[in-house]
């Protein structure tokens, strides 16, 4: 009997993988640097405001990043891929009115929350159908919806709003109660957060959306379903922008054909800022959520140190646009470094 030896394994350009582990150093020192600007903003603060840290002031502390994170992961996977989705407000803002609306009606809450996250599922497949089938510009495209979905929303709700007054006090008690210091939704957002990082790091179509993002023409040489990946990062978006619209209702219990506006911006921040780079293929969930967890304690710091909300968007500014500065020495650097170690090899 013949016996075959197997193919040899390709092999790996070392350029390549030390350009990758470049990257990946880069990036896990941005997320550590952003947490170590948090804890010291939080430090300053509660030096300045005793109460600040208080077990309310926590509580407070995460339900403020509870909404933006689960927005932010959704929209990180779509910015791996070399994409953006902006309408994502807009998505959040229709699913919190159609769980109300049909918690106003007598439904169950969790069937209101399994509502939230369908429609949310159907904006997504919207957004990802145009831009994987029909080979649309992601920045077209989401922003055609972003106002489709709004003026249908407005529409519909017209001068409508929904209040707690409205909603069963078993929901409206769930979205602001928690465990000691932890609210509820904060743990719901970190079970989401850690389920979707884990997908992304040990499972083959997480895998495969980082080398979509990186390089979009090879990821199609190398066999990768470049359409299927693109349509699943939507779907994924739009579903917890959905769960996000049901959560915002349980927090805020007031709605109305407002809720939403602009917080896609917000989202877009909070990602780039979190060290998700906007050209694709880099960055990981954690660091987006600690991007949203900077960005809205900002709004908490500020009137507990005496300064201006007014300050809340020229500093979110500030923060993006030192973002994108990093990602592009980085981008630098690296090419730098492929183009150092090829010649070497070369």
């Amino acid at each position: 009997m013949t016996v075959t030896a197997p193919p040899p394994a390709p092999a790996v350009d070392p350029a390549k993988a030390g350009a990758t582990r470049l990257v990946d150093r880069v990036f896990k020192m941005r997320e550590l640097a952003i947490l170590l600007v948090f804890l010291v903003m939080i430090a300053v603060t509660q030096a300045g405001n005793s109460e600040f840290l208080s077990e309310q002031g926590i509580k407070d502390l995460l339900l403020n990043a509870t909404i933006l994170v689960l927005v932010a992961s959704g929209q990180a996977l779509v910015v791996i891929t070399r994409n953006v989705d902006l309408s994502v407000g807009s998505t959040m803002g229709v699913t919190a009115f159609a769980a109300g609306t049909y918690l106003q009606g007598g439904g169950p809450p969790v069937v209101a929350i399994v509502l939230s996250v369908a429609l949310g599922i159907g904006c997504g497949l919207l957004n990802g159908s145009l831009v994987s089938l029909g080979q649309v510009p992601a920045l077209v495209v989401t922003l055609g919806t972003l106002y489709i979905i709004r003026g249908l929303d407005s529409v519909w709700v017209g001068s409508r709003q929904i209040t707690a007054a409205d909603l069963p006090d078993g929901f409206v008690d769930f979205g602001s109660g928690g465990i000691l210091a932890v609210p509820y939704l904060a743990l719901i957002a970190l079970v989401v957060l850690v389920g979707v990082a884990y997908y992304l790091r040990h499972y083959r179509g997480g895998r495969e959306l980082y080398a979509l993002g990186s390089q979009p023409r090879a990821a199609r040489l190398a066999g990768i379903p470049v359409r299927r990946r693109i349509l699943t990062a939507y779907t994924a978006c739009g579903a917890l922008a959905g769960l996000a619209g049901a959560l915002y209702l349980a927090r805020f219990g007031n709605v109305d054909s407002s809720t939403g506006n602009g917080y896609e911006l917000t989202v877009v921040s909070a990602v780039v800022v979190g060290g998700v780079a906007f050209t694709g293929g880099s960055g990981s969930l954690y660091g987006a959520a600690l991007g949203a967890l900077l960005l809205t304690s900002i709004n908490s710091v500020l009137p507990a140190l005496g300064v201006s909300s007014v300050w809340v968007l020229a500093i979110n500014g500030v923060l993006l646009v030192l973002a994108i500065a990093v990602d592009r020495v980085v981008a630098l650097r690296l090419a730098r470094t492929l183009k150092k170690r090829n010649a070497g090899h070369g």
